[in-house]
């Protein structure tokens, strides 16, 4: 993954604000400014665009894993989740990308890893498949 500053965006991408040690899913330009929203949602920031990144695979995991935890804190979860692995939904890029995340995790023996990954992956189908 490239670590060299963005110049274009794609709305949703994902990218690190060194500034802050942030990464936030991007929103929009805004005069000199990158808007960047935290993932899983809340307060949107400013950033300067020359100096984001695109975030790492252990950059969104962490970024997501955080998200999960404050969704946790909230109440917003359902301990029967924990049952089973989630199955990622055929044809979801975001899907895809947490089940790779997860192989990666057990071809390394990161148990702690699988289930961060194995959260999000639950998270994620909550909120855009309805699972």
């Amino acid at each position: 993954m490239t670590t060299e500053p963005m110049t274009s965006f794609e709305p949703g991408a994902l990218l690190h604000d060194p500034a802050t040690g942030r990464v936030g899913e991007y929103q929009a330009l805004v005069g000199p400014y990158a808007i960047l929203r935290p993932v899983g949602g809340g307060r949107e920031w400013q950033a300067a665009p020359a100096t984001l990144t695109a975030a790492t695979p252990e950059q969104r995991l962490s970024a997501g894993v955080r998200a999960a935890n404050e969704r946790a804190v909230r109440g917003t979860w359902d301990h029967r989740d924990l049952d089973r692995p989630p199955l990622p939904v055929p044809d979801c890029e975001r899907c895809a990308q947490l089940d790779t995340l997860r192989r990666f995790a057990r071809r390394e023996s990161d148990a702690s890893a699988v289930t961060d990954a194995d959260v999000l992956l639950r998270r994620h189908q909550q909120a855009e498949h309805d699972a």
